[in-house]
């Protein structure tokens, strides 16, 4: 037997297409359980998310499902079980991990974080876990330009202490010069 192709109904097909957008710009999507939360504390997450350039949408796991195979990201499809909100970054990817899972943790939210795709690859929890662990991408540049920068700082440091002692050493010279001429 054949499979066919779900249909969507036309009032959901805008809704397909918003996830297919949001899952081709992000670079990561973080799926939640968001079940237990109150909408007061929906609206309190997504306000401090959007602070990290973080979207929070409460999708429909079929729509979800159609969007993942149209975009080709059929990892993310085995996660999509029970009430499920993405978490979409444009940014930073540990950044938004970080936001997300710091907001959940410090504010005892009763939701949980099932797992998070990104690029091509499913990340379970504990990979998401990691990867709010990491440092922000603008630390990771400055070791990184600190870690060039070392070297060259102390070859500076060695090179001007070769020129003072040479200057000392000339400054002594020309001094003895004036004590025997006077």
């Amino acid at each position: 037997m054949e499979k066919r192709p779900p249909v969507i109904r036309p009032e959901k097909v805008a809704a397909v297409e918003e996830i297919v957008n949001q899952l081709n710009e992000s670079s990561i999507a973080v799926l939640t359980d968001y079940r237990g939360l109150t909408v007061a504390q929906l609206a309190d997450l997504r306000r401090q998310l959007r602070t990290a350039q973080v979207e929070l949408h409460v999708v429909k796991n079929t729509l979800a499902r159609i969007a993942a195979e149209r975009t080709g990201k059929t990892a993310l499809l085995p996660a999509l079980i029970g009430p499920s909100a993405v978490a979409f970054a444009k940014g930073d990817p540990a950044l938004a991990s970080k936001i997300l899972t710091d907001v959940i943790r410090t504010q005892r939210l009763p939701m949980t974080v099932r797992g998070g795709l990104l690029g091509e690859q499913m990340l379970d929890t504990a990979g998401i876990t990691r990867l709010a662990t990491l440092p922000s991408r603008d630390e990771l540049i400055a070791q990184v330009v600190g870690t060039l920068q070392a070297p060259i700082a102390n070859l500076v440091g060695v090179l001007s202490g070769t020129l003072q002692s040479l200057v000392g050493v000339l400054d002594a010279r020309r001094q003895q010069l004036e004590e025997t001429a006077a």
